[in-house]
Formats: C-alpha cells, sequence, structure tokens
C-alpha cells in the first residue's frame, strides 16, 4: 500500500498517467484529484490497496502556479477552447479569496445526470452546472506584464482556478501547475510513500489505517 508522487506533463490526462503506471505495475491504481490535459504538476497516484486512501487525499488544500493570459478569452477557460482577443486588458488583478462561488465548468468531470459533463460538452451539449463554495486561502500576485499575469494560489479541494482566472474577465488561464497536494510538494516527484509516512504527514489517514 503506497502512494507515489508524480509530476504530469502536459497533453495528457489524469487518466492516462494513472493507466501508464498501472501497465507498468501490474497493479491496482487510482489517484487523488484531477488535472487537466493543458495542467502540469504534482498527481497522487495510489497504488493497490491505498486506493482506499483516495477521499482522505482528494480533500487536501491545493497550491498552484498559473498564467492568465490577459486580454483574450477562451470558450473553456483554458488553452484548449477557442479564443477571442477583446484587447482589453483588465483594470484589477486582483483575485477573489475566501469563500468562492463557482459554477462547474462544461468541461469538468463532475456527473450530471450520471454522466460526466465533459462527454456531454464533447457532443456539444449544454447543461446548467451546479454551483459551489469553495475555500481560496490565497491568491498571490507573482507579477505581470502587458500580456499576462502570474499567480500563486492555495485553495480547497474542488476549486477550478481557470474559472478563479476568469473572474478577471478579460483573461484565461494559459498555464497550471500544481506544485503542492497538503504536505506533499512537486520537488519530490519519483518518491514512493508507505501508507505509514502518509499517515504521518495526513493524520486523517491514520483512522483508515487502524
Amino acid at each position: 500500500m503506497t502512494v507515489l508522487l508524480c509530476d504530469k506533463p502536459a497533453g495528457i490526462t489524469s487518466h492516462d498517467l494513472v493507466r501508464r503506471v498501472r501497465r507498468e505495475r501490474g497493479c491496482k491504481a487510482g489517484h487523488a484529484g484531477t488535472l487537466d490535459p493543458f495542467a502540469t504538476g504534482l498527481l497522487l497516484v495510489l497504488l493497490g490497496p491505498a486506493t482506499r486512501l483516495q477521499r482522505f487525499l482528494t480533500a487536501l488544500p491545493k497550491t498552484y502556479e498559473a498564467t492568465a493570459r490577459l486580454g483574450w478569452r477562451s470558450s473553456s477557460g483554458d488553452p484548449d477552447g477557442e479564443l477571442t482577443e477583446t484587447g482589453r486588458i483588465p483594470t484589477s488583478l486582483a483575485l477573489p479569496t475566501g469563500t468562492v462561488r463557482q459554477r462547474v465548468p462544461m468541461t469538468s468531470a463532475v456527473r450530471v445526470g450520471g454522466e460526466r459533463l465533459y462527454r456531454k460538452a464533447h457532443r456539444g451539449e449544454t447543461v446548467e452546472t451546479p454551483l459551489r463554495d469553495v475555500e481560496v486561502h490565497r491568491a498571490e500576485l507573482r507579477g505581470h506584464d502587458a500580456g499576462s499575469a502570474r499567480y500563486e494560489i492555495e485553495c480547497s479541494s474542488g476549486t477550478y482556478v481557470r474559472t478563479l482566472i476568469e473572474t478577471l474577465e478579460d483573461a484565461y488561464c494559459a498555464e497550471l501547475r500544481r506544485t503542492a497536494v497538503g504536505p506533499f510538494r512537486v520537488e519530490d516527484a519519483g518518491e514512493e510513500l508507505a501508507a505509514e509516512r502518509v499517515a504521518e504527514l495526513v493524520p486523517a489517514v491514520a483512522g483508515a489505517l487502524r
């Protein structure tokens, strides 16, 4: 029962990475928190019986580095959507913090009517998606120029960073990298942690191992 820290590259889904690990290791595997195909960074891959720890690890807060492209909009809030240049630069680059109500995007893996939203979106369907309250603990502007703004964002599980960037209105999330999941860091990618070590770092896991 171990947890593998992976640095997901851009261009593949979280499921693609898990499937690769499953094939290489020859065991059951899952993950604790989806990353969009365009996003990179830390993905916790759960090996064997560690998949039963998923709910505890998925609930951990996340930290991201995000780059907003200014003066443009995207139909999906990310580089994979239809891009439109507006030429308007947001007057304020501040992102909301605290409790933020977000509408789940159509590109999400959330199920509505028994089917994942992104599957409906691929068929061209649009439905009213659910609203959810998330917590944005901090959203620090780390730098900006005429065409982009760079942020470090710490938020609760379930937060859609691209939706947060869209609150700037004339902007979309051009780059997204997850640097941390709770106490786990992307710099440690490649490490494989025994369940006992995970329990030391995440106390809620200890109860599940008893």
